[in-house]
């Protein structure tokens, strides 16, 4: 996989949320569990499922419409429904607790958006495959 060294990013959901939304504004999943990173997306692209592309950025809490430009660290892998669903992970720093706190949140999420989409009667695997570390990033010990 090819990571970028910065994305532009677009801050949709405040860290601590618990309502993830559409482009829209719709509601699309109330999460189980607060979101331990602000959500948001990538203006300008499209990701498989026809959204922009995700990113999730470590950090302070950041107001809804904030916009920034943030350097790439990782890729959470994710798959939603049968489609290739990847977040790009930004920030500054990827410390080991961020890393464990995400893997926590998308497994918890992946078991509740997997009964969301049978209850929605979409079919496909809905799972968290893990992070990947861009070659970029800076990495803090604990």
């Amino acid at each position: 996989m090819t990571f970028p060294r910065s994305l532009d990013v677009l801050i949709e959901q405040p860290r601590a949320s618990f309502i993830k939304r559409r482009e829209d504004g719709s509601i699309d999943f109330i999460s189980p569990l607060p979101c331990p990173v602000n959500y948001g997306s990538v203006p300008g692209t499209r990701a498989e499922d026809g959204d922009r592309e995700d990113a999730l950025v470590l950090g302070p809490r950041l107001a809804k419409g904030t916009y920034r430009q943030l350097t790439v660290l990782a890729r959470a892998h994710f798959t939603d429904a049968g489609q290739y669903d990847g977040k790009w992970v930004c920030g500054e720093l990827l410390r080991p607790g961020d890393r464990r706190a995400l893997s926590v949140f998308f497994s918890v999420y992946a078991r509740f958006k997997r009964a969301l989409n049978h209850a929605r009667g979409k079919s496909g695997a809905t799972r968290f495959e893990g992070i990947e570390l861009s070659p970029h990033a800076s990495t803090g010990a604990e």
